[in-house]
């Protein structure tokens, strides 16, 4: 009953979009010729005319081009953008002067709205740009070509790697000090402290920051949308194909496009957290240690600060050869 107000909302948002967009990719809307030579009106159902359309003649080839650019930039942006957030994140982590203006700045990206991100990047790369004042050529970054996939990559990267260093630093201000210190007395060097306690005692969020990014960039549609314009296949993603179906009132094909979309981005989701183990629920967090029974008494088996510290330095001095 408590949960209740929330899973109506869930229904009326996620269930019933996704079960109506299922419903109107098994049928044919608009008007068309039948067999017969007249001009029909209305939805028909077709089956799944629709899906096996899309991998025919020139639409399987538009279809495999989309599903290629999404995937590339999913892979190319996230890797980019983790590498930066985290960098981000370290910095953010330190104390020293002006912390608050540094966060602030390295934040401001990913406060800007998409559209008006793509809009300044725009300008940024027109031919009489600063991109190209700076590199001192003319350069048609709007133009078919690997210079339209570089500045989406660009512009998605310096948009979202604030989002991923956001959380990243989340995960860095839970990890306690005592950790450090006794990394630091058994000799660790700083290499070693990253890669054996920051790293480890941070995965969590980091798996949580770069599940939200792969599955929010897989659904890329607005960025190269508005920076470099419709009907670009170098940047044609599967949600621009739904979109131009549908703006075409071509919407069981457009259905049938985003059908595909959210199945792709579902199995990617199910890998990513059974592959890599990413607690997106907090299952693992949920979960209580068991009472010792053959104790006989009520044990509590967390780790205190003071324990943890040892058993991450444990880790450290395991793996560190003289250290």
């Amino acid at each position: 009953m408590l949960l209740s107000p929330t899973l109506i909302v869930l229904v009326l948002v996620v269930v019933y979009p996704i079960l109506s967009a299922l419903r109107e990719s098994l049928y044919q809307s608009g008007q068309r010729v039948d067999a017969d030579g007249f001009i029909v009106q209305g939805s028909e159902f077709v089956g799944l005319d629709n899906f096996a359309a899309i991998f025919q003649g020139e639409t399987a080839d538009r279809f495999w081009n989309a599903f290629y650019n999404t995937t590339f930039f999913t892979v190319t942006c996230v890797v980019l953008e983790t590498l930066l957030g985290v960098a981000m994140a370290l910095v953010m982590h330190k104390a020293f002067k002006g912390r608050g203006i540094v966060r602030a700045s390295i934040l401001v990206p990913w406060a800007i709205p998409t559209v008006v991100s793509a809009l300044l990047w725009k300008w940024i790369f027109q031919a009489d740009g600063i991109a190209n004042a700076i590199l001192g050529t003319q350069v048609l970054w709007s133009t078919e070509g690997w210079q339209s996939v570089l500045s989406v990559i660009i512009a998605d990267t310096w948009k979202t790697a604030p989002f991923i260093g956001l959380l990243v630093l989340a995960g860095l201000q839970t990890i306690p000090d005592e950790v450090y210190e006794a990394a630091k007395v058994d000799g660790a060097n700083p290499w070693q402290t990253f890669t054996r306690i920051t790293l480890p005692l941070v995965k969590p969020a980091l798996l949580v920051a770069v599940l939200f990014r792969i599955l929010d960039t897989l659904r890329i549609f607005d960025l190269p949308f508005v920076l470099v314009g419709p009907n670009k296949s170098s940047v044609e993603t599967l949600s621009i194909l739904a979109y131009l179906e549908a703006n075409q009132t071509r919407y069981g094909p457009a259905a049938a496009y985003a059908t595909l979309l959210f199945v792709y981005v579902a199995l990617v989701a199910y890998m990513f957290v059974k592959v890599l183990g990413a607690d997106v629920i907090g299952e693992a967090r949920a979960k209580t240690p068991k009472n010792n029974k053959k104790s006989g008494g009520r044990r509590d088996n967390k780790l205190e600060p003071g324990a943890a510290a040892g058993a991450a330095t444990g880790s450290v001095t395991a793996g560190g050869g003289g250290v």
